[in-house]
């Protein structure tokens, strides 16, 4: 791919964040919108779960197929293939007659969901070669998720208490289309110069992993633990798993490269997407059940008492990614870990929603913590990796946030299904010290030596892989 302006790099990162940002305003505009779904559809708790673990799912299961298949054929093709069917099935989803067809169109978006983030960040890897540069773009890419997180709460507000719920898919059709156009023009196709082979066997693992577990976590609390049937997907997702470890260590191009994880960065950010994503996601669901359903305000209302929260990250974000460009990750990380867990303890042990002044601090401390943690997330799964597999350490990130969103919702819920409030904020504190923890052990002199003898092997294995191709 010949170098581009300067101009031309800041306009494809653009529209890449375009399709970021309808995905991410998707998430937060549905969260304010539940307890409107809810009424009119009939839902409930578990219902409200799978509108949004349905769409997260099937998008945390199909990333890495979508990145490789972008590697292969072309990422601008199947960038713009997803903003078709994620904005078509926008279109679904506002005119859906029952909570079923909204489960199924969701699933319908979350496919075109999955060609897009994690194909833009490949893209992007593509298009800034230089490090700091790099680091800088990504901080703008974190920014546009605060952004979304900012916007999204109060345009959703807005749009429920003016239209109704089906309004909120309304926002992403002109977005989309003027995305689809905008590629079409501007963004240079790519590809892999030896992409990975199609994993038909480990993808399906992938599916009956996070499809079973999650369908044990939601549904437990209504079936009992003990029931047939959630043992029965306990042992659906163990088998898999297992079938999985062992599969993609024996096949010649994995699903799933476990080499990529001998790097301590690399899987130290796997983790710590998956416990922030998990975080936001519960957090998002239980301030949004009970600032309508126990304060009573109304949609907008609840909008602009997140909006705190979404300030602080919308401010911390592109700071997070300077700091990543200019002295590495551990800071951010180790600011969003303390942050995070700060902002649990604020509601698990002083019972934050006991007072104005607390629920405004808890708030301010979780969207700083959030802020500060995506950026160093994307450069570290992303740096180090081959060019030529940016699409599927980029998909592994995207795909860890997404794991992250499902089983956040899955067991947030599960606790607030049973009664266990309290329990559901020490849930989300864990995941803040399990970031700080790890932003420590993963960002030192141990961690880089890992990474640095991870892209050795990787070098040292990539000529022998393309000669066995031929």
């Amino acid at each position: 791919m010949p170098e581009l302006s300067h101009r031309r790099r800041l306009l494809v990162l653009a529209i890449c964040c375009m399709s970021l940002l309808i995905v991410s305003l998707d998430n937060t505009i549905l969260n304010v919108a539940l307890p409107s779904m809810r009424a009119d559809l009939h839902a409930s708790i578990s219902g409200l779960q799978w509108t949004i673990d349905a769409y997260t799912l099937v998008l945390a299961s199909l990333l890495m197929l979508s990145g490789s298949t972008a590697d292969r054929i072309g990422r601008r093709r199947i960038f713009r293939l997803g903003l078709v069917i994620f904005t078509v099935a926008s279109g679904l989803c506002s005119i859906a007659p029952s909570l079923e067809w909204l489960v199924v169109f969701r699933m319908l978006q979350a496919v075109g969901g999955s060609m897009l983030n994690p194909v833009a960040m490949s893209i992007i890897t593509n298009v800034f070669t230089d490090p700091r540069e790099r680091a800088r773009a990504i901080g703008v890419w974190g920014g546009v998720v605060g952004i979304s997180m900012a916007a999204g709460p109060i345009v959703g507000g807005a749009l429920v208490e003016s239209i109704g719920w089906r309004s909120v898919f309304w926002i992403n059709l002109p977005i989309g289309f003027l995305a689809l156009m905008l590629t079409a023009r501007f963004v240079p196709e790519s590809r892999a110069p030896r992409p990975r082979r199609i994993d038909p066997v480990g993808q399906v693992l992938i599916i009956a992993l996070l499809g079973s577990l999650t369908y044990a976590i939601i549904e437990a609390p209504g079936a009992g633990w003990g029931s047939p049937l959630i043992i029965g997907c306990l042992v659906i997702a163990a088998g898999s798993a297992a079938g999985l470890i062992g599969y993609e260590r024996r096949r010649k191009e994995p699903l799933i490269d476990p080499r990529f994880f001998r790097s301590a960065p690399f899987s130290g950010a796997t983790v710590i997407a998956v416990s922030a994503f998990a975080a936001l996601a519960g957090f998002l669901f239980l301030n949004t059940l009970y600032l309508q359903d126990v304060r009573k305000l109304s949609a907008l209302d609840a909008g602009l008492h997140l909006l705190p929260m979404a300030a602080m990250a919308l401010v911390f974000a592109p700071l997070s990614g300077r700091m990543v460009g200019s002295r590495g990750p551990r800071l951010p990380l180790l600011l969003a870990g303390t942050a995070t867990t700060a902002s649990g303890v604020v509601f698990a042990a002083l019972h934050g929603q006991s007072s104005d002044v607390l629920l405004f601090t808890g708030y301010v401390l979780f969207g700083i913590g959030f802020g500060f943690v995506n950026a160093p997330i994307t450069n570290t799964a992303v740096s180090g990796m081959p060019r030529s597999q940016a699409g599927v350490a980029a998909a592994v990130a995207s795909t860890s946030r997404q794991v992250g969103q499902s089983l956040g919702v899955a067991v947030v819920g599960a606790a607030l299904a049973a009664g266990l409030d309290i329990t559901a904020w020490w849930i989300i504190t864990g995941c803040g010290v399990v970031v700080l923890v790890l932003g420590w052990l993963t960002t030192g002199s141990w961690a880089a030596g890992t990474a640095a003898r991870a892209a050795q092997r990787l070098a040292a294995d990539e000529p022998r892989e393309m000669v066995g191709a031929r």
